[in-house]
């Protein structure tokens, strides 16, 4: 099966199940880490990867469904 482009897919679980191409942008998180500003501020333009940067973050963190996660 051919890998899909994923445009419009917002889901970063999603994008990984569908085997679509995604850009590992996930170096972000630790620099997110590092950062010890109290708010965060993501200004990008739209349809920009805000969402899908957002749901990569919640899968990395989330602890209640580590394991799952973890296949991604």
């Amino acid at each position: 099966m051919k890998k899909g482009i994923g445009v419009g897919i917002e889901d970063f679980k999603k994008i990984i199940e569908e085997d679509c191409y995604y850009f590992d942008k996930t170096n972000y998180i630790e620099e997110l880490l590092k950062d010890k500003t109290e708010i965060k501020l993501f200004t990008r333009p739209r349809r920009f990867g805000k969402t899908l940067n957002m749901t990569t973050l919640k899968y990395f963190f989330d602890v209640r469904n580590a394991e799952e996660n973890r296949k991604l």
